[in-house]
């Protein structure tokens, strides 16, 4: 018998505002693709306004009655992630679903946002660090569920403590997985610091598996003329439905973190399957990197000093 496609049944989110970073190609449009089938408002912070704009025309392909909105955003500058910040607080609204689920990876050489930080770091970390710092009084007042998503190379390595920013000695993949160390260690510790201070957040992580997106595509802007080896990999176990997942699977999990009633804040989601490279989405057990409340609490406030913005609810 032929395998069966894992998905998910999405509840009705008529009437929730969710916003989706980096949902203008790959997981991150799947994603807004399903909230707004289930009836949600989608706000699309993107870098590419024309990418953008394609991806809502895909969106509306799929739901012609969906409600979506692009917002400029780089997260590769505390600037701009202040501009969508201010935008959206000044329009008042509660926000109910936050998924940060942009993201950039390895570098072959080593780079920095437009704030000096290493540019894995500075993406992937602590511009959505920024922007959950920034909204917070949208999330709390919309009670909201924080996904954050992460990566299996959050189970490799660690955070360069001594050198955060790589200025030393720089390697590509201990660089990206810190980037998700860290994430990690502060999506856990938002969902700690809500049930303490009463904020009314839920805060997990989610992480896609394996999947040909575009994160190991060929991206002029990060120096990477072409795909790297382990991107045509993927893509052709993937195409065979071997070992890997494809990117309607790969959106599950965190699709199932943001949406779920029984997904929980302080968990991780990921693939069910091999190695949790695909399959279903389910909880899994926290790596060993993300279990140190210490870590947390030492990331949350290096993150906070780095940004230059209090990480309270007030």
């Amino acid at each position: 018998m032929p395998k069966t496609t894992p998905d998910i049944r999405v509840p009705d989110l008529t009437g929730k505002l969710a916003v989706v970073t980096g949902a203008s190609d790959g997981v991150g449009l799947g994603l807004a693709t399903r909230l707004a089938g289930a009836g949600a408002e989608v706000v699309m912070p993107v870098r590419n306004p024309r990418k953008g704009e394609v991806a809502i025309a895909k969106i509306r392909g799929a739901h012609p009655d969906a409600r979506l909105s692009l917002r400029d955003l780089d997260l590769s500058s505390l600037a701009s992630v202040a501009a969508v910040a201010d935008q959206l607080v000044g329009e008042g609204r509660a926000i109910h679903l936050l998924v940060n689920n942009a993201g950039v990876m390895t570098p072959p050489d080593r780079q920095t946002t437009k704030d000096g930080f290493e540019l894995q770091f500075g993406t992937n970390h602590l511009g959505h660090v920024a922007l959950v710092a920034r909204l917070l009084p949208l999330l709390r007042a919309g009670k909201a569920r924080v996904t954050s998503q992460i990566s299996v190379a959050a189970n490799q390595h660690s955070v360069n403590w001594d050198d955060l920013q790589w200025e030393r000695r720089y390697n590509g993949n201990q660089a990206y997985s810190q980037s998700k160390i860290a994430f990690g260690l502060f999506g856990l510790e938002l969902d700690r610091r809500s049930r303490e201070g009463g904020w009314g957040i839920t805060s997990n992580l989610s992480h896609p598996g394996v999947s040909p997106t575009n994160l190991l595509a060929a991206r002029p802007e990060v120096g990477r003329d072409r795909a790297t080896v382990k991107a045509r990999f993927i893509r052709a176990l993937s195409a065979r439905g071997i070992l890997f997942g494809k990117v309607e699977t790969a959106l599950l999990p965190a699709l199932y973190a943001a949406t779920s009633p029984s997904a929980e804040g302080g968990r991780l989601y990921g693939p069910d399957g091999f190695q949790h490279l695909a399959g279903a989405p389910a909880e899994q057990k926290l790596y060993s990197r993300l279990r140190s409340a210490d870590d947390a609490r030492r990331i949350w406030k290096v993150s906070e000093e780095l940004i230059d913005f209090p990480l309270s609810a007030g």
